[in-house]
């Protein structure tokens, strides 16, 4: 018998959420202390926080975020990339620019061109890579996926290899999530892209549009022996309280069932895309909204890692990332075989000058810096146009730590037992070292000589923070040995 989605309770959402209104000043102190212990705050708890609107609350909300983060995590930024291998769909979603009823040349990359976008991505220094691909189970059916995987794995570019695979794909059966674990996948990922039932019918037609196969999804994933799964909504479609709200719902489901929370929460907003009038949308999220919605999830669920997407503009992004982000994606292409198409476009190679080029041009989406882009259309349009390298030298200079770790996914720290140490904030005694590591290969390997001196001084004041001396010590030691040519170094 089919799983219904009972756990995410609607009613009970604007309940909670009429009883939240404009929260007293005790009230607000009361919660931002229970969360300053990094151990949660609840629904009504994050009601409350949610609609908050005192610009100077706000502010000290922001700041309590941050620290959350930085106490469990650290002042480091996990980086990836997403690679688009097919754009079939047989779903027609209002918001999307892969919907059926868009008219344009689709295709899927052969293990070849996989290869080849992975060489690309691997001269930018990605070390883990998120699989997107469109629903169609005659053009991309699960072996189809499984393949790809494995071509990404055996793809080597001089000193690069990608060592971790996340998969975005649509839900599927306990058998199938099964063949993705046996693929060594990562995490694996799935947008609900709104908790509000009608709304959900409204904006879906397809198999998409069955809500409880969908939001149920992440139970099969576990049950099929996935350790981690990632959760996540397309704000914008409904009201973003509720969508919060039915975020915090289903990881609380996940925690009870499986006694593992979700290892990541991603926030997209809404974005341009071929076929698609966002302005048609009535919930469209602020700026500001925004920040909150980062916010009051870290408070929230403060051992999740949160994601945000080249989506949003730099600016604004550097100012999210400070809120409780804790991995972003850049230089991303979101078309099939895009990083290809604009590395041609820019007369580039796979290595150097050309790599760079393919990122600032597919962050542009269709056209980007060089022109009309060879493929044919992208998901959706991306806002942050920085190559990877320039995004690293901006964290760097600001104090963070750009991390290609992939350390707890080899090491077995997954599931239960990586939640163990996010939620005691044990975590951040591996977290620090292996940023450090994983950072000064991208700088030997692939930086340009502005980020190398901006990185070389960043490497030397997260050192100073590791609180073990013989941790520390054997940091720097390992960061001789990268020095010397070793690579792939991790506690």
């Amino acid at each position: 018998m089919a799983q219904t989605a009972d756990f995410i309770d609607e009613k009970e959402i604007w309940d909670i959420l009429e009883t939240g209104k404009a929260p007293s000043r005790s009230l607000f102190e009361e919660i931002l202390s229970k969360a300053g212990e990094a151990r949660g705050i609840s629904a009504g708890e994050s009601a409350a926080m949610l609609q908050v609107t005192d610009p100077s609350w706000l502010d000290e909300m922001y700041a309590a975020a941050r620290d959350i983060k930085e106490r469990i995590y650290g002042k480091r930024l996990v980086l990836f990339a997403p690679l688009y291998v097919s754009d079939y769909c047989v779903n027609n979603c209002t918001y999307c620019g892969y919907r059926r009823d868009n008219r344009f040349h689709r295709r899927r990359l052969t293990m070849e061109e996989v290869s080849k976008e992975v060489r690309i991505l691997e001269s930018m220094g990605h070390k883990r890579l998120a699989i997107e691909c469109g629903e169609d189970p005659v053009n991309c059916p699960i072996d189809y996926v499984t393949d790809v995987i494995q071509a990404v794995y055996s793809t080597w570019n001089d000193n690069g290899n990608i060592r971790r695979v996340n998969v975005n794909i649509a839900a599927t059966t306990i058998e199938e999530y099964r063949l993705l674990k046996e693929a060594k996948i990562g995490t694996y990922i799935l947008f609900q892209e709104t908790y509000d039932r009608g709304t959900y019918r409204s904006v879906h037609s397809g198999p998409k549009q069955d809500y409880d196969w969908h939001t149920t999804a992440h139970d099969r994933a576990m049950r099929a022996g996935i350790d981690d799964v990632g959760i996540g909504v397309l704000f914008g479609l409904a009201d973003w309280r509720f969508e919060v709200l039915g975020l915090l719902q289903h990881a609380a489901h996940l925690d009870r069932e499986f006694g593992v929370g979700p290892h990541t929460i991603s926030v997209p907003r809404l974005r341009p895309a071929a076929g698609v009038d966002i302005d048609q949308y009535p919930h469209l999220v602020t700026d500001s909204q925004f920040r909150r919605i980062v916010a009051v999830l870290r408070l929230a669920v403060p051992y999740t890692g949160m994601i945000l997407s080249t989506r949003e503009r730099p600016g604004f992004r550097d100012e999210v990332i400070a809120t409780g982000i804790s991995q972003i994606s850049a230089g991303s292409c979101t078309g099939v075989g895009g990083y290809s198409a604009e590395t041609r476009a820019c007369g580039g190679g796979v290595a150097g000058g050309g790599a760079a080029c393919a990122a600032a041009a597919c962050a542009g989406g269709s056209g980007g810096a060089a022109g009309a882009a060879s493929y044919e259309s992208p998901q959706f349009k991306v806002d942050d146009t920085r190559s990877p390298d320039e995004i690293i030298r901006s964290l760097a200079k600001s104090g963070y730590i750009p991390s290609y770790c992939t350390a707890c996914y080899r090491q077995g720290r997954t599931g239960d037992r990586f939640m163990a140490l996010a939620k005691t904030g044990k975590i951040k005694e591996v977290c620090a070292p292996n940023a450090i590591l994983t950072f000064k290969e991208y700088l030997l390997d692939y930086a340009t000589e502005e980020t190398k001196r901006a990185g070389e001084h960043a490497i030397e004041q997260h050192l100073a923070t590791i609180p073990s001396d013989e941790v520390r010590e054997e940091t720097k030691r390992r960061l001789r040995l990268i020095e010397a040519g070793t690579r792939d170094l991790y506690f």
